[in-house]
């Protein structure tokens, strides 16, 4: 059969159909590998922005580690901001079964033994027993329960008081209704503990027939809480429960009450609780049982808390210190560099850090003013160094001079000038305080010498004590001018509404005559009686207090009370309490921001969405974005070319295949010719 030209193009065609989706089968080329090879050029720039997006994100995750660094660093620093911490006292006993002691900053260091006589008390009475604490007791009338608190003297046997005992007063007295609804045992129990008059009732059934007996206990300890009880009503109530160690005693004192009575140091001391916070300045001791010997109470100063917590400041700055010399460095032996080299911010951040610790602390005193001269020393390489000795020293010499080294602080040159509070505004410094006007206390002088005999017609006076007004009654009695003068200021400061808004007063006398005044100072401190009153006289004489008056830095400040606060130049926001002293120059008050403030604060900005890290990180993420962007453009391109490689070889495949089989038919039909040629020969 003989096969035509066209028949072979025919064949040719369909087998490179074929060809176009297995390159090179038809040419015999590795078409796939050209291809390869090729599109790897073209990748080559890809390749190089994937690298550089790489190298860019890890210094993104190393910024990370750096803001966790300075994060641990800024904790570490508010561990020294507290200024408490630097004069942190400690009270112990050798027997902590004596009593326990705590101090304040004011406690002076010392040793002192301690010798308890008794313990506080309080009053307990109990009635005559009953058969039923549900039975009621009398007719029911309504009928008022007195309880009067104050002082027995006398001696008392199985529970009552000899004749000749007296009972003295101090307070206003406080009542309890009962009626036909309450006047059982149980009724009257409840109706006392539900008006919180300072007395706790309860039942007790000592075991016989009629054994069921109410308990009254006072609620406060010591001497002076005494308790004296009249009903007015009921006949039965009054049998039940009066009760007056001068006069008919109808209830039984199973617990007298006693002052705790103990000795610090060989002085006698008695309290009328068993916490006691005068005796020692700045200690407060709780009593807890009698002692046969003295026991050693110990007041001492705490450095230890101070000490570690400015090792711990050391540790956490060269955590950061060697971080940021790490990572921005290039390491010769390896021949790497570090993922923030070149990162000028972050250099500058420790740059800053190192300024701010190296410079001496503004309006600090110039014996401890800078780390040095308290042992924190800088290394050759940067890091920090602390001498555990030398801060001891320092705490003990003078430790609000290193508190003011450290943290926000302030003092005053004027032992009757305290520093209160500052501002974001106020500036480091020393500023001059000059006082024109002290501030004053509301007070009312009377006109006449009180009375001393209390009764229905002057035993109530209306008191207003900082634009508060409020009825005070006083215990009917007889009293001396000095008494009369505690009873007043007792039943003004138990007032209820006077103890919510948390005013207080002081009474005192002078021949007699007395003085009211508001224990709050300032043009709002107000101590006047309204009305008419007998204890003060036809025209007391009431003033109103005075806020304090001067200048701050020289420039005028606004009094409010004790306390004048600056609101203008560097010393703006800087208030200082003036308590008492003179007119005219008051030194000066000093304040500082110290070392962990100001670390503190350059960290937060740092840190902050406007700070240096932030700005590195959101450049370093637009760079990604940008070659993100690039990679994506040139696979796009090289996407093209490979799809354009890829037609060309498979058009130049199909060719090269039907090349070959041209060839092959041609070979074949010279063939078959000089097959015929020599046949016919």
């Amino acid at each position: 059969m003989t096969t035509s030209y066209s028949d072979v193009s025919n064949a040719a065609a369909t087998a490179g159909a074929g060809i176009i989706s297995s390159l090179g089968i038809g040419s015999g080329l590795n078409v796939n590998s050209i291809i390869s090879q090729l599109m790897a050029v073209q990748n080559e720039p890809v390749t190089e922005l994937t690298n550089r997006q790489n190298s860019d994100q890890a210094t993104v995750s190393t910024y990370g580690l750096l803001k966790s660094a300075l994060g641990q660093f800024q904790t570490a620093l508010q561990g020294l901001t507290d200024t408490s911490q630097y004069q942190t006292v400690n009270a112990t006993l050798a027997d902590p079964t004596v009593a326990t002691a705590t101090a304040t900053s004011s406690a002076a260091a010392g040793t002192y033994y301690l010798n308890v006589s008794t313990l506080a008390q309080s009053q307990t009475l109990i009635t005559a027993g009953q058969a039923s604490t549900n039975t009621p007791i009398g007719s029911g009338s309504t009928s008022t329960i007195t309880f009067n608190f104050g002082t027995i003297s006398g001696t008392a046997t199985n529970g009552q008081y000899a004749a000749g005992a007296t009972f003295t007063g101090a307070g206003a007295s406080k009542t309890v209704t009962i009626d036909s609804t309450d006047n059982s045992l149980s009724g009257i129990a409840q109706a006392i503990n539900a008006a919180n008059i300072g007395v706790t009732a309860s039942i007790i059934n000592d075991g016989s027939a009629s054994g069921n007996r109410l308990s009254l206990t006072s609620t406060s300890t010591g001497a002076a809480n005494s308790m004296q009880i009249s009903v007015s009503g009921d006949a039965a109530l009054q049998s039940l429960l009066n009760e007056d160690p001068a006069g008919t005693q109808n209830l039984t004192q199973t617990s007298a009450a006693q002052n705790a009575s103990f000795t610090l140091n060989g002085l006698a001391i008695t309290s009328a609780s068993n916490s006691d916070s005068t005796t020692l300045p700045g200690v407060t001791l709780n009593l807890l049982k009698t002692t046969t010997a003295p026991t050693t109470l110990t007041v001492a100063q705490d450095t230890s808390g101070t000490i570690t917590a400015i090792n711990s400041f050391v540790s956490a700055y060269n955590a950061v210190q060697s971080f940021i010399s790490k990572d921005t460095s290039y390491d010769a032996t390896t021949k790497t560099a570090g993922p923030l080299q070149g990162q000028n911010d972050v250099n500058n951040i420790l740059i800053q850090i190192q300024s701010i610790l190296d410079t001496p602390v503004s309006g600090a005193s110039s014996k401890l003013a800078n780390l040095a001269q308290v042992g924190v020393t800088f290394n050759s390489d940067g890091s920090l160094s602390a001498d555990n000795a030398k801060l001891q020293a320092a705490l003990t010499s003078n430790p609000n001079a290193l508190a003011s080294m450290f943290a926000s602080n302030g003092s005053a040159t004027d032992p009757l000038l305290s520093y209160k509070s500052v501002t974001s505004s106020t500036k480091p410094g020393s500023y001059q305080v000059n006082i024109t006007q002290l501030a004053t206390q509301g007070k009312s002088v009377g006109s006449a010498v009180a009375p001393t005999v209390i009764d229905s017609s002057n035993d109530t006076l209306n008191v207003d004590l900082n634009g508060n007004a409020q009825n005070i009654t006083l215990t009917d009695g007889t009293y001396t001018p000095a008494q009369l003068a505690t009873l007043l200021q007792n039943a003004i400061n138990s007032n209820s509404s006077y103890l919510a808004a948390g005013y207080t007063a002081t009474v005192t006398q002078n021949a007699g005559i007395l003085t009211l005044a508001s224990n709050k100072y300032g043009s709002n401190s107000v101590a006047s009686i309204t009305g008419t009153s007998a204890l003060f006289g036809a025209s007391a004489t009431a003033t109103t207090g005075l806020d304090v008056a001067g200048t701050i830095n020289g420039q005028a400040a606004t009094g409010t009370g004790q306390t004048l606060a600056s609101s203008t130049g560097d010393s703006s926001g800087l208030s200082v309490n003036i308590n008492g002293g003179s007119t005219g120059n008051r030194g000066t008050v000093n304040y500082t921001l110290g070392y962990a403030n100001a670390v503190s604060t350059y960290i937060a900005s740092t840190l902050g969405t406007n700070g240096a890290i932030a700005a590195g990180v959101n450049a370093l993420n637009s760079t990604i974005s940008d070659i993100q962007n690039s990679i994506n453009q040139y696979k796009a391109i090289n996407a093209q070319v490979q799809a354009s490689l890829q037609a060309e070889y498979s058009a130049l495949d199909v060719t090269i295949s039907n090349m070959t089989a041209m060839g092959t038919n041609l070979t074949s039909q010279l063939a078959s010719l000089a097959a015929n040629s020599n046949s016919s020969s």
